[in-house]
């Protein structure tokens, strides 16, 4: 009995596409759970996860500001107010602190909610506005 190349391609890939079947039937929930595992993560280089922030305690205003801040506050991007500017923080500031820090932990017109430090507590957000009003 003599096979063509064509025979035995199609009976290769019809041997393939049994045993991949064969694979896929296993339905145990370990089973599941290897085939749809993520296949790689992503790390942002200086993002704390939330264990890391819980270990080492609370975030200086100066960590916060230098990761997150600095970005629009250093430049005035968008007419952030800088760090140290009274003339940019003065009618700020004339709203009150509250008023302040509320804009900063819920976001206000362009700054996102934190400052996008959305593992960071209030107090640590807090602590950024005071190093950025420090000497007004």
């Amino acid at each position: 009995m003599e096979f063509s190349l064509r025979q035995l391609m199609v009976a290769t890939l019809a041997a393939l596409t049994f045993a991949g079947s064969a694979v896929a039937a296993d339905m145990s929930d370990e089973a599941i759970a290897e085939r749809i595992k993520p296949v790689g993560a992503v790390y942002l280089e200086g993002a704390a996860t939330e264990q890391t922030a819980a270990a080492s305690g609370p975030r200086s205003g100066d960590a916060v500001y230098g990761t997150f801040c600095v970005a629009c506050h250093g430049t005035g991007v968008m007419n952030a107010p800088k760090k140290g500017d009274g003339n940019d923080w003065s009618p700020r500031l004339a709203q009150g602190l509250d008023v302040l820090t509320d804009h900063a932990i819920n976001g206000f017109n362009a700054m996102p909610a934190k400052g996008s430090c959305m593992d960071c507590s209030d107090d640590e957000i807090v602590a950024a506005i005071n190093l950025m009003i420090e000497g007004l």
